[in-house]
């Protein structure tokens, strides 16, 4: 059996703590209210995976409190952030930049957070400073929070600060700062799955500044026979882009995948923004409303959708 399902990303609680000054009250319900004033509630896990969350994070916070060092700090906000308690996973990074001012690490990871929470402005400014901070620094791997099937971590934090950069203008319709983001996040995507993600944004970057030629020549340049560990949605979208599969093959995925959730929004939205190259508004439109009828707010594929429709809406 296969269906069309919109991605489940992960995020959750935190307490007060000795180390760290006490955490505002915030609605245990609402995580996230939409660009257009939908409200996004907390998800339910099972109790096994809201277990082992919590258990992540108990364990991170006894770190911390033992060691309030600037990574400890960040797996606090990071594991924060997957039990979907984004509010208090920015008041941590923000706690955390007042003894660690100059630390891009922490400003990669509350840029990503403001941009799940609809807040671009504060993401772009969060992430030029972490860009400049990073100026000169060596290409350090990013530990991942939630590991890939080779628990193999893929991305640098030189990858990750453009890479969300170049997210927060594409969100805001800001395609030229978004292409120049780009272009910087390529010459640090080191491996397959970088090169793989980062290409398909700068494609479709591309194609929305209306340089469809030169998007064109850009996307035949990605070798789409490259091996990726955890970018394969991204990979069928180039394949897409490049007439290489139809579209009905890229939405066809396994409800037996354990990805199901996160390939169909990353999916969907390369199909929408296929439609919309295309012309066909109505089909992009009808996507684009699928995906933000779903679960997965924090996704970036939902996060782009809803940016879309917010912008057509508004025309």
């Amino acid at each position: 059996m296969r269906k069309i399902l919109i991605l489940f990303s992960l995020v959750f609680t935190f307490g007060c703590k000795e180390k760290v000054s006490p955490i505002p009250n915030v609605d245990k319900t609402i995580v996230v209210t939409g660009l257009d004033g939908t409200v996004y509630e907390l998800p339910i896990f099972t109790d096994d995976k809201k277990a082992e969350l919590e258990k992540n994070l108990d364990e991170a916070k006894i770190k911390y409190e033992s060691n309030p060092s600037e990574e400890n700090l960040i797996w606090v906000g990071r594991r924060l952030a997957y039990l979907y308690k984004l509010d208090e996973a920015i008041t941590i990074f923000s706690q955390g930049l007042t003894s660690y001012p100059n630390s891009y690490k922490i400003l990669r990871h509350r840029g990503h957070r403001y941009i799940s929470l609809r807040k671009f402005d504060l993401a772009i400014d969060d992430l030029n400073k972490a860009a400049e901070l990073i100026k000169g620094q060596i290409i350090e791997l990013e530990p991942d929070g939630i590991p890939n099937k080779l628990n193999k971590p893929l991305s640098n934090y030189h990858f990750n600060i453009f890479y969300h950069l170049g997210l927060a203008h594409y969100l805001k319709g800001e395609y030229e700062e978004a292409e120049k983001a780009y272009v910087e996040c390529m010459k640090y995507s080191d491996n397959n799955d970088l090169k793989i993600a980062t290409a398909d944004w700068m494609f479709m970057t591309k194609q929305r500044l209306n340089k469809s030629e030169e998007a064109i020549i850009f996307i035949n340049t990605i070798d789409d026979n490259s091996e990726v560990i955890e970018n394969d949605s991204y990979l069928t979208r180039i394949k897409l882009y490049k007439q290489k599969i139809k579209v009905e093959e890229v939405l066809n995925v396994s409800d037996s995948d354990q990805d199901l959730e996160l390939k169909l929004a990353t999916q969907g939205y390369g199909v929408a923004n296929w439609y919309l190259q295309q012309k066909d508004t109505a089909q992009a439109k009808a996507i684009l409303q699928k995906i933000t009828a779903g679960s997965s707010f924090t996704a970036f594929g939902f996060i782009a959708a809803e940016s879309d429709l917010h912008r057509m809406n508004k025309k």
